[in-house]
């Protein structure tokens, strides 16, 4: 981000800035939160200060609870991320249940909760004459948008 050479330190993309520090030394402040570029502070009595961002993994920032709904809708379908939902915000629920929950039919609700299943991310067991369906921690890590 900065290169030091022949006694000049340079910030590409910071703002065109001499700062002379006469033997004043320079603070360098690397901090997390610190999104944009790097800030200078200075008052001629105190060391300048210089406030750089240090470098992020994809994952730093957080993302918000729709945006991330979104994404799983983009990568799973809408309608596979909506069964997968709907079956995470209770405790076990019934295809019929489903389907009528979220006005698809009993053999769509079937057939996505029998994707979702064979991926791992909704565990189904009989129930008489239902079929039950909860998350197990697979499916409930995709709905986790906690970050």
């Amino acid at each position: 981000m900065m290169t030091w050479s022949a006694g000049e330190l340079r910030i590409p993309g910071h703002r065109q800035q001499e700062l002379y520090l006469r033997g004043r030394g320079l603070l360098l402040i690397p901090t997390y939160f610190c999104v944009g570029g790097p800030l200078t502070m200075f008052d001629p009595d105190l060391p300048p200060v210089l406030i750089y961002p240090v470098e992020h993994g994809p994952d730093a920032l957080p993302v918000s609870a729709s945006r991330a709904r979104a994404a799983l809708g983009a990568l799973i379908g809408p309608t596979r991320a909506a069964v997968l939902n709907a079956i995470g915000t209770r405790d076990a629920t019934s295809t019929t249940e489903l389907a009528r929950h979220l006005g698809i039919s009993a053999a769509s609700a079937s057939e996505h909760t029998t994707v979702l299943r064979q991926a791992g991310l909704v565990a189904s067991h009989r129930d008489r004459n239902r079929m039950l369906h909860l998350l197990p921690e697979l499916g409930l890590a995709m709905l986790d948008t906690s970050g």
